[in-house]
């Protein structure tokens, strides 16, 4: 039996305590990290004493259901720990649960607050007395940091019950792990060290150490002073790269030469979209991975899959599936790609599948790749936490992107940011491949008349219904030669066509494409002429470089056209895509070169001026200063993405009606759901509502959260979902 107390076996009392104790072990092994092992290891060794109590025995014994174990090593910790008791308790109490909110004197017993819980009466079955014949107060004087680099020390005693509370879950289930599952701990082995992996990229790399061109010669400079710059001391870094600059590589090369120089666990890349995830990822595996059953490179977002797919070799696959899996669950591999969301609602969270990870953050690189698309309604609460991990977790961050977003005044005033490249200006002069030019048409059949004129060209929206519109319009063959990308597609269907556009350009073939925004970051493309709707100055740059991206053509003969429609057929725009809207064409005024190193800054400034407390929108920073241990609350506030949607699986092909039927059994898993996310399709309420009636979808539970569509002719080929019932198009951005 496991962690068993009242029992006359001897063995089965002494696995509690071996629990208890290597729990400890390993809760102050992880937060020494960041100066605090002697608290990890009280909080290890205290959390589950509960189990002491008749009621657990009981419960072990499937006499009884649900008994609570976690809140006995919060009270405990709250009397024995005077001065720490409250983060003590805090990270005890919540470690199945989540960090709960603190509560207030008045909170009751049942509210599940801590200090609600702390009056708990744990008399009877629950009386946990018992532990103090086992379990010995370890000899060892507590501490907390010093937070004396940032203001407001409310906010760092907040971040650090987090990362404490981490290492506490981590602990216990590993812990738990190794006791009940001691294979699983074989495949969390086998990385390759910091110093190998910058070993292997340096390998690739050097086959491109004799530049021919002068792009590549370029690259090769941009390169070179990234790994110089890697010396450097620890701390806050841009890395400001014009699209076709070789930021990818050059931004990895930096972050792992750094790490091997520093000392640094593992290399973390932040990335906005799943779209760069996926080809940022297959790039770094391609390189860092020699061999086929390593898995040095984890991507963890909310479409990867971990499930076995039927092979030849499928014991082969299922374990490496295995140990991508358990790598993601902590980040304990040297390599981790992630995205914004990911990465910042888990240091904003209270849950421990999202907390878990939290410790292994601490003493790594983290890149911020596209950085000018950190979410603006919480960038202060974002820039902040960046700044905590800089100042007290051992952390240098880069902030990589074309389009630097002007962050140095959101940081604190004693934080330097230290550009890797010593001449941006010069560089943004050299890969300027296009010219701009401001244009406008009466509606979208001119516009769609207008790119029926080029052989080769792009052209991004800012609304799924425009570029429907718009790409009804082309003339060619659909999918062989005029192709549309959105997000009205499935992911799966989307880099389908993405595989076809590719292969059109390569052979000179006619290609014309209509998307949205979804094409501007990371997604490697060259057309010889772009038209990008009017949006934010980023977006226009970024659709830029997708404008002769390799320098085939000379600069002048590059053309990216930035449209306006005078009678758009989307209705009103939203503010997010208005107000960057606005201030781009203020700028267009303003500036000779929209593209210049000033012109983006400005752009910026603007932005951020404007939107003033907006960079906040939730007062997630005031609420923390305020009541910094309302953990719960503060979760359920720190939402990246907000939108009142449903997920619509597609079944149109083979691998669809297999996840299909199995969905319809009443599966769950979270690695079916993932398989199933490449089929899926976001839509808003009222659409999915509209279906819905229509009898257009079917919801397969009371919750509607997986639903399949059941009229496939309202998928297209080219186009993919059509949202609005009445016209056919998609109405939604």
């Amino acid at each position: 039996m496991k962690y068993i107390a009242h029992t006359n076996n001897a063995e089965e009392v002494q696995s509690l305590l071996d629990h208890l104790q290597g729990t400890a072990q390993k809760c102050r092994t992880f937060a020494e990290a960041f100066h605090a092992g002697a608290l990890g290891e009280v909080a290890g060794l205290y959390h589950d004493i509960g189990k002491y109590s008749q009621g657990f025995y009981k419960r072990i014994m499937k006499k009884v259901g649900k008994v609570d174990h976690s809140t006995a090593g919060a009270i405990e910790t709250a009397k024995i720990y005077s001065d720490f008791g409250l983060l003590l308790a805090l990270c005890i109490a919540g470690h199945h649960g989540g960090l709960p909110n603190v509560g207030t004197p008045v909170s009751k017993a049942g509210d599940g607050t801590l200090l609600g819980r702390l009056k708990k009466d744990l008399s009877g079955d629950l009386d946990y007395s018992a532990y103090k014949n086992e379990v010995i107060k370890p000899d060892t004087e507590l501490q907390i940091p010093q937070w004396d680099i940032l203001p407001d020390q409310k906010y760092s005693a907040a971040f650090f019950i987090r990362m404490l509370f981490s290492c506490l879950v981590d602990a216990d289930f590993l812990d738990t792990e190794a006791f009940c599952d001691a294979d699983k701990q074989d495949l969390r082995t086998g990385f390759a060290s910091i110093e190998e992996l910058d070993r292997r990229l340096s390998a690739h790399l050097a086959k491109f150490s004799k530049p021919v061109s002068e792009i590549n010669k370029k690259r090769t400079q941009i390169l070179n002073e990234c790994l110089q710059k890697a010396e450097a001391e620890p701390g806050l870094f841009s890395l400001t790269v014009p699209t076709g600059g070789g930021k990818t590589l050059s931004s990895l090369a930096f972050a792992l030469k750094h790490a091997q120089k520093y000392g640094k666990q593992r290399v973390i890349y932040v990335i906005p979209y799943t779209s760069i995830i996926e080809q940022t990822a297959d790039v770094f595996r391609d390189i860092l991975n020699i061999n086929k059953d390593e898995n040095n490179v984890i991507e963890h977002h909310m479409n990867v899959n971990y499930d076995r797919t039927n092979t030849e070799n499928e014991i082969d696959i299922e374990i490496d599936e295995q140990k991508r899996k358990l790598a993601a669950e902590n980040w304990d591999a040297p390599v981790i790609v992630t995205t914004n969301v990911q990465f910042f609602e888990s240091l904003y969270g209270n849950r421990t599948s999202k907390c878990r990870k939290l410790h292994n953050i601490v003493n790594s690189v983290i890149v911020f790749d596209e950085a000018q698309m950190l979410p603006n309604d919480y960038l202060q609460p974002c820039i902040r936490a960046i700044a905590e991990l800089v100042a007290y977790y051992k952390v240098s961050a880069v902030l990589c992107t074309a389009t630097q977003p002007s962050l140095n005044k959101l940081f604190p005033d004693n934080f330097k940011i230290n550009e890797i490249c010593s001449d941006v200006q010069g560089l943004y002069n050299f890969f300027k491949r296009a010219s701009y030019e401001q244009v406008e048409f009466k509606d979208e059949n001119l516009l769609a008349q207008k790119l029926n004129e080029e052989k080769q060209v792009l052209c991004i929206t800012n609304s799924r219904k425009e570029a429907q519109n718009i790409f009804d319009g082309l003339q060619g063959d659909k999918n062989e030669s005029v192709f549309h990308l959105s997000t009205c597609m499935y992911p799966a269907h989307r880099r389908e066509v993405l595989g076809k556009i590719r292969s059109c350009l390569k052979t000179g073939e006619p290609c014309k494409v209509v998307t949205t925004s979804l094409i501007e970051a990371g997604v490697d493309v060259d057309f010889p002429v772009v038209y990008r709707e009017m949006a934010g100055l980023d977006n226009i740059i970024q659709a830029a470089g997708r404008c002769n991206r390799e320098g085939r053509l000379a600069p002048e003969r590059g053309k990216v056209f930035v449209y306006n429609l005078a009678e758009a057929d989307y209705g009103k725009l939203p503010a997010f895509v208005k107000l960057p809207k606005s201030i781009t064409e203020m700028i267009m005024q303003d500036f000779e070169d929209m593209a210049s190193v000033e012109a983006i800054k400005e752009y910026f400034d603007r932005l951020h001026y404007i939107k003033g407390s907006g960079l906040d929108t939730k007062e997630i920073l005031n609420k923390i200063i305020k009541e910094p241990f309302m953990f719960k609350e503060i979760a359920e506030k720190f939402v990246l993405i907000e939108e009142n949607t449903r997920t619509i699986f597609v079944n149109r092909n083979e691998e669809s009606e297999k996840l299909a039927g199995v969905l319809r059994s009443g599966v769950r898993t979270r690695e079916l759901l993932r398989q199933a996310s490449q089929y899926t399709v976001q839509v808003y309420e009222d659409q999915f509502q509209k279906m819905l009636a229509a009898g257009k979808v079917e919801a397969l539970d009371p919750e509607q959260q997986v639903n399949i569509l059941l009229d496939k002719a309202m998928y297209d080929d080219a186009k993919g979902l059509f949202l609005d019932l009445e016209s056919g198009q998609g109405i939604s951005l």
